[in-house]
């Protein structure tokens, strides 16, 4: 047996007590979110009619670096935290790697995935507010079955709007919604103004989670005690993922590992921004160094194939104005099984540190990604979900790197959570049936050039 166990748990007592604040050891800070009318940055109580009051203070603050996790909170954390760190010793002897390589597993709860991090918190201010209830998108499914379970916690309504094709695809996702009260509506609809308005632009469309997000935004602001709430993206939620991260870095400690390299999947930037956080803090205050990747879906290349520019965060355009690295509001990504990597831009903290050369980006085939995670499956007895297997596809490969080279790397990859309520996608890999659509340059010049003109 080797000194540094299969998987390093870390105590009860040692799950954080406070979220940490990138932004603080930032010296840049994330670009200014703007009002869509005005063009004029926007103050947390503009926020107010769309999120929640303490939730806008969150997003807006860039000067705490630990902001205290609410009791309630924390005591909901305790029935699934903190997760295990893994070490891939079976994966590790199949590739014949001298490679260390690890996985924070986020799939040990009922959501199946790192959204209940967020989700918990996110309905524990809501309830504090006395809403009764709120609004959301999902895409694969995850943060909308992570928020309902916390919203029945809470005992306050939840709507989340599915984009379309994850909704036929996923079926059991959905019913796991609706088993914890839930009311979840294909997106885009006819129930909203802006839904209507998307179905008559792009008719037969599978929709995206920008049209969702319009149209969680517009059912939340008619609807007295009602506010929406977002699973990925906002500073907010990768603040509540920070607990990912400081578990990850705690663990790697407590058996005096340094992480060479960190690999996440990326969509909005949730895990990734979770997971990265006090690694790249240690980057930005100059005590460390660590090489980090960032992988999107070669079909939604936003790191890669997008522009650094001010966009609108929605397809109905009723958000406000974020600078990320996007493919234009307008872009409608491939109904490929990517499902939660399907938004078209990315977070405002992870766009500038990107943009600084904190970290890298790299995007892979679909058919690719579900081999890695057959793979993965095989010899290390879990079904990831195909968001994770993004990571799992490049921790692979830079695995097999060091086994050229000779380099025993430690890498750490966040496996995000499990792939059982996506067995229609492994069905399709299985039968050979799955394409790789990747978008043509002439495609994502069209929706670029839809972005606002600003600066």
């Amino acid at each position: 047996m080797s000194e540094i166990p299969y998987k390093i748990y870390l105590s009860e007592n040692e799950i954080p007590s406070a979220w940490y604040n990138v932004r603080a050891d930032m010296k840049n800070k994330p670009a200014p979110l703007l009002n869509p009318g005005t063009g004029e940055p926007l103050k947390a109580e503009d926020l107010y009619p769309i999120f929640c009051e303490e939730l806008s203070k969150q997003e807006m603050n860039n000067t705490d670096k630990w902001i205290d996790i609410p009791g309630e909170v924390l005591d909901f954390y305790k029935m699934y935290r903190p997760s295990p760190l893994v070490r891939a010793y079976c994966l590790e002897k199949a590739l014949g790697t001298p490679a260390h390589i690890y996985y924070k597993f986020e799939g040990n709860n009922t959501s199946g995935s790192h959204k209940l991090n967020s989700a918990i918190a996110q309905a524990y201010y809501a309830k504090k507010q006395g809403l009764k209830g709120v609004t959301t998108e999902t895409g694969a499914g995850q943060w909308g079955t992570a928020l309902s379970m916390a919203t029945a916690y809470f005992g306050l309504d939840c709507q989340v709007y599915m984009v379309k094709v994850s909704y036929e695809q996923k079926p059991f996702r959905r019913e796991v919604m609706r088993t914890y009260g839930a009311t979840v509506t294909p997106s885009p609809s006819m129930n909203t103004n802006v839904g209507r308005k998307i179905n008559e632009e792009f008719p037969g469309t599978d929709g995206s989670l920008g049209c969702a997000i319009s149209e969680a935004v517009e059912a939340a602001t008619t609807q007295e005690g009602y506010r929406y709430v977002l699973g990925s993206v906002l500073n907010q939620v990768l603040l509540h993922q920070s607990v990912i991260g400081l578990e990850t870095k705690a663990a790697l400690d407590k058996v005096g590992v340094k992480a060479d390299m960190i690999i996440g999947c990326a969509g909005g930037g949730s895990n990734l921004g979770g997971l990265i956080s006090p690694f790249v803090g240690e980057m930005l205050r100059g005590e460390n160094q660590y090489e980090i990747i960032a992988v999107e879906p070669a079909s939604c290349p936003s790191f890669t194939r997008g522009s650094f520019v001010y966009d609108f965060c929605d397809t109905g355009r009723v958000c406000p104005l974020a600078k990320m690295y996007t493919l234009g509001s307008n872009f409608m990504p491939a109904p490929n099984h990517a499902g939660g990597l399907r938004y078209h831009g990315m977070s405002t903290i992870l766009s500038q540190l990107y943009d600084e050369g904190y970290m890298k980006a790299t995007s892979v085939k679909q058919t690719d990604v579900f081999a890695a995670a057959e793979q993965f499956a095989r010899v290390e007895g879990i079904l990831p979900a195909p968001e994770s297997s993004h990571a799992i596809k490049v921790a692979i490969d830079e695995a097999l790197k060091c086994k050229e080279t000779g380099e025993a790397k430690n890498i750490v990859f966040g496996l995000t959570g499990t792939g059982y309520f996506d067995l229609v996608a492994y069905q399709k890999y299985n039968d050979g049936i799955m394409d790789d659509y990747i978008p043509t340059d002439e495609d994502i010049a069209k929706s670029l050039a839809q972005c606002p003109k600003i600066g």
